[in-house]
Protein backbone atom coordinates (compact mmCIF):
# COMPACT_ATOMS: atom_id res chain seq x y z
CA UNK A 1 0.00 0.00 0.00
CA UNK A 2 0.74 3.36 -1.04
CA UNK A 3 1.20 6.34 0.99
CA UNK A 4 0.13 8.94 -1.77
CA UNK A 5 -3.08 5.92 -2.89
CA UNK A 6 -6.52 6.80 -2.38
CA UNK A 7 -7.16 3.54 -0.21
CA UNK A 8 -4.68 4.74 2.08
CA UNK A 9 -5.47 8.10 2.30
CA UNK A 10 -9.46 7.74 2.86
CA UNK A 11 -9.83 4.16 3.83
CA UNK A 12 -6.43 2.50 6.03
CA UNK A 13 -5.21 5.87 7.75
CA UNK A 14 -9.10 7.09 9.28
CA UNK A 15 -9.39 3.88 10.69
CA UNK A 16 -6.25 3.06 11.61
CA UNK A 17 -5.95 6.34 13.25
CA UNK A 18 -9.45 6.38 14.97
CA UNK A 19 -9.22 2.76 16.49
CA UNK A 20 -5.87 3.50 18.19
CA UNK A 21 -6.92 6.12 20.00
CA UNK A 22 -10.40 4.48 20.95
CA UNK A 23 -7.83 2.26 22.48
CA UNK A 24 -6.62 2.59 25.93
CA UNK A 25 -4.46 -0.27 26.87
CA UNK A 26 -0.91 -1.01 26.03
CA UNK A 27 -1.48 -4.26 24.80
CA UNK A 28 -4.48 -3.24 22.68
CA UNK A 29 -2.44 -0.74 20.76
CA UNK A 30 0.68 -2.81 20.35
CA UNK A 31 -1.67 -5.14 18.84
CA UNK A 32 -4.09 -2.68 16.29
CA UNK A 33 -1.15 -1.49 15.33
CA UNK A 34 1.07 -4.56 14.58
CA UNK A 35 -2.43 -6.29 12.61
CA UNK A 36 -2.13 -2.54 10.45
CA UNK A 37 1.43 -3.07 9.81
CA UNK A 38 0.43 -6.56 8.17
CA UNK A 39 -2.66 -5.28 6.48
CA UNK A 40 -1.04 -2.56 4.92
CA UNK A 41 2.20 -4.89 4.08
CA UNK A 42 -0.19 -7.29 2.87
CA UNK A 43 -2.27 -5.43 0.68
CA UNK A 44 0.43 -6.15 -2.12
CA UNK A 45 1.10 -10.00 -1.56
CA UNK A 46 -0.07 -11.08 1.67
CA UNK A 47 1.54 -14.52 1.71
CA UNK A 48 4.83 -12.30 2.15
CA UNK A 49 3.15 -11.80 5.51
CA UNK A 50 4.84 -14.95 6.24
CA UNK A 51 8.55 -13.81 5.84
CA UNK A 52 8.13 -10.92 7.70
CA UNK A 53 6.05 -13.21 10.53
CA UNK A 54 8.85 -15.69 10.81
CA UNK A 55 11.66 -13.12 10.83
CA UNK A 56 9.73 -11.15 14.03
CA UNK A 57 9.42 -14.72 15.76
CA UNK A 58 13.30 -15.63 15.35
CA UNK A 59 14.21 -12.36 16.42
CA UNK A 60 12.13 -12.26 19.35
CA UNK A 61 12.70 -15.42 20.97
CA UNK A 62 16.37 -14.66 19.91
CA UNK A 63 15.79 -11.78 22.82
CA UNK A 64 14.29 -14.01 24.77
CA UNK A 65 17.75 -16.18 25.29
CA UNK A 66 19.43 -12.98 25.34
CA UNK A 67 17.61 -12.98 28.55
CA UNK A 68 17.52 -16.45 29.74
CA UNK A 69 21.11 -17.08 28.72
CA UNK A 70 22.69 -14.08 29.88
CA UNK A 71 25.69 -15.54 31.84
CA UNK A 72 26.17 -17.80 28.75
CA UNK A 73 28.70 -16.60 26.46
CA UNK A 74 28.46 -19.43 24.19
CA UNK A 75 24.94 -19.99 23.69
CA UNK A 76 24.47 -16.12 23.55
CA UNK A 77 26.69 -16.44 20.23
CA UNK A 78 24.63 -18.69 19.13
CA UNK A 79 21.71 -16.67 19.90
CA UNK A 80 23.65 -13.84 17.98
CA UNK A 81 24.44 -15.47 14.72
CA UNK A 82 21.78 -17.84 13.80
CA UNK A 83 18.74 -15.64 13.93
CA UNK A 84 21.15 -13.47 11.57
CA UNK A 85 21.69 -16.11 9.62
CA UNK A 86 17.84 -17.09 9.12
CA UNK A 87 17.45 -13.42 8.64
CA UNK A 88 20.24 -12.94 5.70
CA UNK A 89 19.28 -16.36 4.25
CA UNK A 90 15.89 -15.05 3.43
CA UNK A 91 16.60 -11.76 1.82
CA UNK A 92 19.70 -13.77 0.16
CA UNK A 93 17.11 -15.87 -1.59
CA UNK A 94 14.76 -13.38 -2.28
CA UNK A 95 16.83 -10.09 -3.55
CA UNK A 96 20.10 -12.13 -4.58
CA UNK A 97 19.29 -15.51 -6.09
CA UNK A 98 18.83 -14.21 -9.71
CA UNK A 99 21.99 -12.41 -9.53
CA UNK A 100 24.08 -14.97 -8.17
CA UNK A 101 22.60 -17.26 -10.74
CA UNK A 102 23.31 -15.10 -13.65
CA UNK A 103 26.96 -14.32 -12.40
CA UNK A 104 27.45 -18.17 -12.50
CA UNK A 105 25.73 -18.93 -15.84
CA UNK A 106 28.61 -16.11 -17.16
CA UNK A 107 31.33 -19.33 -15.84
CA UNK A 108 29.12 -21.62 -17.14
CA UNK A 109 29.32 -20.23 -20.39
CA UNK A 110 33.15 -19.80 -20.70
CA UNK A 111 33.55 -23.39 -19.57
CA UNK A 112 31.22 -24.26 -22.05
CA UNK A 113 28.28 -25.82 -19.73
CA UNK A 114 24.79 -25.35 -19.68
CA UNK A 115 23.18 -22.30 -17.66
CA UNK A 116 21.20 -22.70 -15.35
CA UNK A 117 17.19 -21.30 -15.57
CA UNK A 118 16.61 -18.05 -13.48
CA UNK A 119 13.81 -18.51 -10.25
CA UNK A 120 12.59 -15.19 -11.98
CA UNK A 121 11.49 -14.53 -7.92
CA UNK A 122 8.97 -11.62 -7.18
CA UNK A 123 11.23 -9.36 -4.20
CA UNK A 124 8.88 -8.44 -1.21
CA UNK A 125 8.97 -4.78 -0.32
CA UNK A 126 10.63 -3.53 2.18
CA UNK A 127 12.60 -6.93 2.95
CA UNK A 128 15.91 -5.12 3.24
CA UNK A 129 14.34 -2.29 5.88
CA UNK A 130 12.61 -4.93 8.12
CA UNK A 131 15.75 -7.15 7.98
CA UNK A 132 17.82 -3.80 9.03
CA UNK A 133 14.91 -3.79 12.02
CA UNK A 134 15.24 -7.26 12.96
CA UNK A 135 19.40 -7.78 13.20
CA UNK A 136 20.13 -4.81 14.64
CA UNK A 137 17.34 -6.06 17.66
CA UNK A 138 19.83 -8.95 17.65
CA UNK A 139 22.84 -7.11 17.78
CA UNK A 140 22.31 -4.94 20.14
CA UNK A 141 20.35 -6.80 22.50
CA UNK A 142 23.78 -9.47 22.17
CA UNK A 143 25.72 -6.45 23.35
CA UNK A 144 23.33 -5.36 25.70
CA UNK A 145 22.97 -1.89 24.47
CA UNK A 146 19.16 -2.79 25.30
CA UNK A 147 17.16 -5.16 27.05
CA UNK A 148 14.93 -7.34 25.16
CA UNK A 149 11.33 -6.87 25.23
CA UNK A 150 9.61 -10.25 26.90
CA UNK A 151 5.86 -8.43 24.93
CA UNK A 152 5.75 -10.44 21.76
CA UNK A 153 2.75 -7.72 20.93
CA UNK A 154 5.20 -4.90 21.45
CA UNK A 155 8.09 -6.32 19.75
CA UNK A 156 5.74 -7.19 16.91
CA UNK A 157 4.67 -3.62 16.77
CA UNK A 158 8.04 -2.44 16.07
CA UNK A 159 8.63 -4.71 13.27
CA UNK A 160 5.61 -3.84 11.12
CA UNK A 161 5.00 -0.53 12.08
CA UNK A 162 3.44 0.65 9.12
CA UNK A 163 4.62 4.08 8.77
CA UNK A 164 8.24 3.14 8.50
CA UNK A 165 7.98 -0.62 7.36
CA UNK A 166 8.40 -0.45 3.53
CA UNK A 167 11.33 2.03 2.87
CA UNK A 168 12.60 3.32 6.39
CA UNK A 169 13.66 5.40 8.05
CA UNK A 170 15.98 2.40 9.55
CA UNK A 171 14.90 2.93 13.49
CA UNK A 172 16.32 0.52 15.27
CA UNK A 173 14.29 -0.84 18.74
CA UNK A 174 16.26 2.05 21.03
CA UNK A 175 15.30 4.56 19.34
CA UNK A 176 11.38 3.91 19.65
CA UNK A 177 11.70 1.88 22.77
CA UNK A 178 10.41 4.99 25.28
CA UNK A 179 7.72 5.58 22.91
CA UNK A 180 6.51 2.02 23.04
CA UNK A 181 6.83 1.93 26.18
CA UNK A 182 4.44 4.65 26.61
CA UNK A 183 2.41 3.93 24.27
CA UNK A 184 -0.76 3.62 26.49
CA UNK A 185 0.45 7.85 28.17
CA UNK A 186 0.68 9.01 24.44
CA UNK A 187 -1.37 12.19 23.96
CA UNK A 188 -3.60 12.84 20.44
CA UNK A 189 -2.94 16.50 20.33
CA UNK A 190 0.38 16.32 21.37
CA UNK A 191 1.88 16.37 17.92
CA UNK A 192 -1.54 16.44 15.93
CA UNK A 193 0.06 19.74 14.47
CA UNK A 194 3.60 18.92 13.59
CA UNK A 195 2.44 15.39 12.25
CA UNK A 196 0.30 16.34 9.81
CA UNK A 197 2.83 19.13 8.91
CA UNK A 198 5.55 16.68 8.13
CA UNK A 199 3.02 14.39 6.49
CA UNK A 200 1.49 16.96 3.82
CA UNK A 201 5.22 18.41 3.36
CA UNK A 202 6.33 15.18 2.64
CA UNK A 203 3.23 14.24 0.05
CA UNK A 204 3.87 17.63 -1.91
CA UNK A 205 7.61 16.81 -2.03
CA UNK A 206 6.71 13.09 -3.72
CA UNK A 207 3.30 14.26 -5.44
CA UNK A 208 4.08 17.78 -6.89
CA UNK A 209 7.82 17.82 -6.94
CA UNK A 210 9.34 14.53 -7.40
CA UNK A 211 6.52 12.83 -9.98
CA UNK A 212 6.59 16.05 -12.04
CA UNK A 213 9.93 15.49 -12.92
CA UNK A 214 9.65 11.81 -13.34
CA UNK A 215 7.04 12.58 -15.77
CA UNK A 216 9.59 14.32 -17.86
CA UNK A 217 12.41 12.52 -17.33
CA UNK A 218 11.43 8.91 -17.11
CA UNK A 219 10.10 8.21 -20.76
CA UNK A 220 13.09 9.84 -22.01
CA UNK A 221 15.48 7.89 -20.29
CA UNK A 222 14.25 4.75 -22.09
CA UNK A 223 16.09 5.34 -24.50
CA UNK A 224 19.50 7.03 -23.37
CA UNK A 225 20.97 6.73 -26.82
CA UNK A 226 18.38 8.95 -28.00
CA UNK A 227 19.79 11.89 -25.78
CA UNK A 228 21.24 15.27 -26.69
CA UNK A 229 24.47 16.61 -24.39
CA UNK A 230 21.97 19.22 -22.73
CA UNK A 231 18.92 16.55 -22.33
CA UNK A 232 21.55 14.47 -20.40
CA UNK A 233 22.22 16.69 -18.08
CA UNK A 234 18.78 17.78 -17.39
CA UNK A 235 17.66 14.38 -17.32
CA UNK A 236 20.30 13.39 -14.84
CA UNK A 237 19.94 16.85 -12.52
CA UNK A 238 16.35 16.02 -12.88
CA UNK A 239 16.90 12.30 -11.41
CA UNK A 240 19.31 13.44 -8.50
CA UNK A 241 16.48 15.97 -7.57
CA UNK A 242 13.79 13.44 -7.69
CA UNK A 243 15.53 10.95 -5.80
CA UNK A 244 15.86 13.22 -3.41
CA UNK A 245 12.25 14.71 -2.76
CA UNK A 246 11.02 11.44 -3.54
CA UNK A 247 12.52 9.26 -0.65
CA UNK A 248 12.98 12.83 1.89
CA UNK A 249 9.23 12.83 0.68
CA UNK A 250 8.34 9.52 2.11
CA UNK A 251 10.48 9.86 4.88
CA UNK A 252 9.00 13.33 5.99
CA UNK A 253 5.37 11.66 6.03
CA UNK A 254 7.02 8.50 7.68
CA UNK A 255 7.72 11.20 10.56
CA UNK A 256 4.89 12.97 10.18
CA UNK A 257 2.49 9.42 10.06
CA UNK A 258 4.72 8.48 13.65
CA UNK A 259 3.87 11.28 15.38
CA UNK A 260 0.28 11.04 14.63
CA UNK A 261 0.30 7.90 16.75
CA UNK A 262 3.10 9.29 19.38
CA UNK A 263 6.05 8.10 17.86
CA UNK A 264 9.58 9.88 16.99
CA UNK A 265 10.96 8.62 14.14
CA UNK A 266 14.36 10.19 13.46
CA UNK A 267 15.44 12.41 11.09
CA UNK A 268 16.54 10.66 7.69
CA UNK A 269 18.07 13.64 5.52
CA UNK A 270 19.39 16.38 6.66
CA UNK A 271 19.70 18.95 3.50
CA UNK A 272 22.43 16.49 1.86
CA UNK A 273 22.81 18.43 -1.26
CA UNK A 274 24.45 21.61 1.05
CA UNK A 275 27.07 18.77 1.96
CA UNK A 276 30.84 19.76 1.76
CA UNK A 277 32.35 16.72 1.30
CA UNK A 278 31.70 12.97 0.40
CA UNK A 279 31.55 12.52 4.06
CA UNK A 280 29.56 14.87 5.24
CA UNK A 281 27.30 14.08 2.33
CA UNK A 282 26.90 10.24 3.78
CA UNK A 283 25.86 12.40 7.29
CA UNK A 284 23.16 13.62 5.71
CA UNK A 285 21.92 11.16 3.05
CA UNK A 286 19.80 8.39 4.30
CA UNK A 287 20.98 8.79 7.85
CA UNK A 288 19.24 5.83 9.11
CA UNK A 289 21.19 3.80 6.51
CA UNK A 290 24.42 5.23 7.24
CA UNK A 291 24.60 4.72 10.58
CA UNK A 292 23.42 1.07 10.41
CA UNK A 293 26.36 0.54 7.99
CA UNK A 294 29.10 2.38 10.45
CA UNK A 295 27.81 0.83 13.34
CA UNK A 296 27.11 -2.54 12.23
CA UNK A 297 29.82 -2.97 9.61
CA UNK A 298 32.44 -0.45 9.45
CA UNK A 299 33.15 -0.15 13.10
CA UNK A 300 32.85 -3.85 14.07
CA UNK A 301 35.75 -4.44 10.66
CA UNK A 302 38.21 -2.24 12.13
CA UNK A 303 39.65 -4.26 14.89
CA UNK A 304 41.39 -2.55 17.89
CA UNK A 305 44.19 -0.82 16.20
CA UNK A 306 43.54 -0.32 12.56
CA UNK A 307 45.69 1.09 10.54
CA UNK A 308 45.44 3.87 7.54
CA UNK A 309 44.99 1.21 4.97
CA UNK A 310 42.72 -1.05 7.23
CA UNK A 311 40.45 1.84 7.61
CA UNK A 312 40.69 3.05 3.92
CA UNK A 313 40.15 -0.77 2.63
CA UNK A 314 37.03 -1.51 4.68
CA UNK A 315 35.53 1.93 3.96
CA UNK A 316 35.54 1.13 0.43
CA UNK A 317 34.14 -2.67 1.02
CA UNK A 318 31.57 -0.82 3.34
CA UNK A 319 30.16 1.18 0.72
CA UNK A 320 30.54 -1.69 -1.71
CA UNK A 321 28.64 -3.63 0.33
CA UNK A 322 26.37 -0.49 0.92
CA UNK A 323 25.68 -0.52 -2.68
CA UNK A 324 25.00 -4.33 -2.99
CA UNK A 325 22.35 -3.93 -0.39
CA UNK A 326 20.42 -1.41 -2.53
CA UNK A 327 19.72 -4.30 -4.93
CA UNK A 328 20.70 -7.36 -7.08
CA UNK A 329 22.41 -5.18 -10.11
CA UNK A 330 26.44 -4.14 -11.41
CA UNK A 331 25.51 -0.86 -11.74
CA UNK A 332 24.46 -0.55 -7.76
CA UNK A 333 27.23 -2.19 -6.93
CA UNK A 334 29.94 0.18 -9.01
CA UNK A 335 28.24 3.42 -7.39
CA UNK A 336 28.96 2.45 -3.86
CA UNK A 337 32.18 1.08 -4.73
CA UNK A 338 32.19 4.85 -6.40
CA UNK A 339 31.49 6.30 -3.18
CA UNK A 340 33.74 4.05 -1.13
CA UNK A 341 36.54 4.97 -3.33
CA UNK A 342 35.33 8.76 -2.82
CA UNK A 343 36.03 8.38 1.08
CA UNK A 344 38.88 6.93 1.11
CA UNK A 345 40.69 10.04 -1.51
CA UNK A 346 38.58 12.58 0.70
CA UNK A 347 40.12 10.83 4.31
CA UNK A 348 44.02 11.32 2.14
CA UNK A 349 43.59 14.52 0.99
CA UNK A 350 40.74 16.26 3.16
CA UNK A 351 43.01 19.44 4.34
CA UNK A 352 43.72 20.12 0.89
CA UNK A 353 40.13 19.56 0.29
CA UNK A 354 38.86 21.61 3.49
CA UNK A 355 41.29 25.00 2.37
CA UNK A 356 38.59 25.59 -0.69
CA UNK A 357 35.80 27.92 -0.08
CA UNK A 358 33.05 26.19 1.30
CA UNK A 359 31.12 27.31 -2.33
CA UNK A 360 33.28 25.43 -4.32
CA UNK A 361 33.63 22.54 -1.86
CA UNK A 362 29.46 22.25 -2.04
CA UNK A 363 29.69 22.53 -5.91
CA UNK A 364 31.96 19.94 -6.41
CA UNK A 365 30.88 17.62 -4.10
CA UNK A 366 27.31 17.88 -5.63
CA UNK A 367 29.11 16.90 -9.06
CA UNK A 368 30.49 13.58 -7.88
CA UNK A 369 27.00 12.88 -6.30
CA UNK A 370 25.19 13.60 -9.77
CA UNK A 371 27.74 11.43 -11.35
CA UNK A 372 27.05 8.75 -8.81
CA UNK A 373 23.27 8.97 -9.64
CA UNK A 374 23.84 8.64 -13.36
CA UNK A 375 25.49 5.15 -12.68
CA UNK A 376 22.62 4.28 -9.85
CA UNK A 377 19.98 5.10 -11.81
CA UNK A 378 20.81 3.76 -15.47
CA UNK A 379 19.67 -0.02 -16.13
CA UNK A 380 23.43 -1.64 -16.99
CA UNK A 381 26.50 -0.85 -18.36
CA UNK A 382 24.94 -0.23 -21.53
CA UNK A 383 22.80 2.42 -20.44
CA UNK A 384 25.50 4.42 -17.86
CA UNK A 385 27.50 4.52 -20.67
CA UNK A 386 25.55 5.93 -23.23
CA UNK A 387 24.46 8.41 -20.46
CA UNK A 388 28.39 9.87 -19.06
CA UNK A 389 29.14 9.90 -22.80
CA UNK A 390 26.38 12.53 -24.05
CA UNK A 391 27.08 14.35 -21.14
CA UNK A 392 30.39 14.60 -21.45
CA UNK A 393 30.99 14.75 -25.29
CA UNK A 394 28.57 16.81 -27.56
CA UNK A 395 26.27 14.99 -29.01
CA UNK A 396 22.40 16.06 -30.94
CA UNK A 397 19.37 13.86 -30.17
CA UNK A 398 15.91 13.71 -30.00
CA UNK A 399 13.93 17.29 -28.24
CA UNK A 400 13.18 16.47 -24.74
CA UNK A 401 9.55 16.37 -24.41
CA UNK A 402 8.14 18.48 -21.44
CA UNK A 403 11.69 20.20 -21.68
CA UNK A 404 10.19 23.73 -20.12
CA UNK A 405 8.63 22.20 -17.05
CA UNK A 406 11.56 19.52 -16.43
CA UNK A 407 13.62 23.31 -16.33
CA UNK A 408 11.34 24.93 -14.29
CA UNK A 409 11.07 22.33 -11.91
CA UNK A 410 14.44 22.07 -12.10
CA UNK A 411 15.03 25.50 -10.54
CA UNK A 412 12.52 25.36 -8.10
CA UNK A 413 14.20 21.97 -6.69
CA UNK A 414 17.40 23.21 -6.79
CA UNK A 415 16.55 26.34 -4.70
CA UNK A 416 15.06 24.20 -2.06
CA UNK A 417 17.15 21.94 -1.97
CA UNK A 418 20.56 24.02 -2.01
CA UNK A 419 19.41 26.99 0.07
CA UNK A 420 15.92 26.22 1.26
CA UNK A 421 15.73 24.97 4.88
CA UNK A 422 14.34 21.32 5.39
CA UNK A 423 11.84 19.92 7.14
CA UNK A 424 13.67 19.22 10.76
CA UNK A 425 14.52 23.24 10.63
CA UNK A 426 11.21 24.42 9.96
CA UNK A 427 8.81 25.54 12.80
CA UNK A 428 5.68 23.56 12.59
CA UNK A 429 3.26 25.86 14.47
CA UNK A 430 2.08 27.55 11.26
CA UNK A 431 1.02 30.90 10.69
CA UNK A 432 -2.84 31.86 8.86
CA UNK A 433 -0.79 32.61 5.56
CA UNK A 434 1.49 29.45 5.59
CA UNK A 435 -1.36 27.11 7.12
CA UNK A 436 -3.82 28.55 4.33
CA UNK A 437 -0.77 27.55 1.30
CA UNK A 438 -0.34 24.09 3.00
CA UNK A 439 -3.78 23.45 2.58
CA UNK A 440 -4.04 24.20 -0.81
CA UNK A 441 -1.17 22.73 -1.70
CA UNK A 442 -2.59 19.61 0.05
CA UNK A 443 -5.99 19.85 -1.78
CA UNK A 444 -3.70 19.92 -4.69
CA UNK A 445 -2.11 16.98 -3.99
CA UNK A 446 -5.17 14.92 -3.62
CA UNK A 447 -6.45 16.50 -6.87
CA UNK A 448 -3.37 15.03 -8.87
CA UNK A 449 -3.52 11.53 -6.64
CA UNK A 450 -7.26 11.11 -7.65
CA UNK A 451 -6.97 12.24 -11.29
CA UNK A 452 -3.55 10.00 -11.89
CA UNK A 453 -2.55 6.06 -11.16
CA UNK A 454 -0.13 6.42 -7.89
CA UNK A 455 3.74 6.32 -8.39
CA UNK A 456 5.44 4.15 -6.24
CA UNK A 457 8.50 5.14 -3.97
CA UNK A 458 11.69 4.86 -5.58
CA UNK A 459 13.48 3.12 -2.38
CA UNK A 460 10.21 0.16 -2.30
CA UNK A 461 12.57 -1.43 -4.83
CA UNK A 462 15.12 -1.32 -2.31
Amino acid sequence: MLFISKVFLFLFLPITYAGFWTLGSKNARYAWLAAAGYVFYGYWKPAYCLLMALSTVVSYFAGLGFLRWSDNKRIRWWLLVLPITVDLCLLGYFKYADFSIKILNTFLRWSGAEPLPLLNLLLPIGISFYTFHTISYIVDSYLEVITPTRNPLEFACYVSLFSQLVAGPIVRFRELEGDLQAINKASRRGFLDSGWSFFIIGLIQKVLVADTIAAVIDPALLTPTKLSTVGAWMCMLGYTYQLYFDFAGYSNMAVGLGLLFGFHIPQNFNSPYRALNPSDFWRRWHISLSRCFRDYVFFPSLGRRPTKLRVAWVTFATMTLCGLWHGANWTFVVWGAYHGLLLVLYGRYSSIWDARPQWLQRAVTFFLVLIGLTIFRASGRAAATAILTRMFTPHAGTTLVGAGTLAAMLALAAGFAHFGRNTFELRHDWSRPTGMALATLFVLCLVVIYGTRSSPFLYFQF
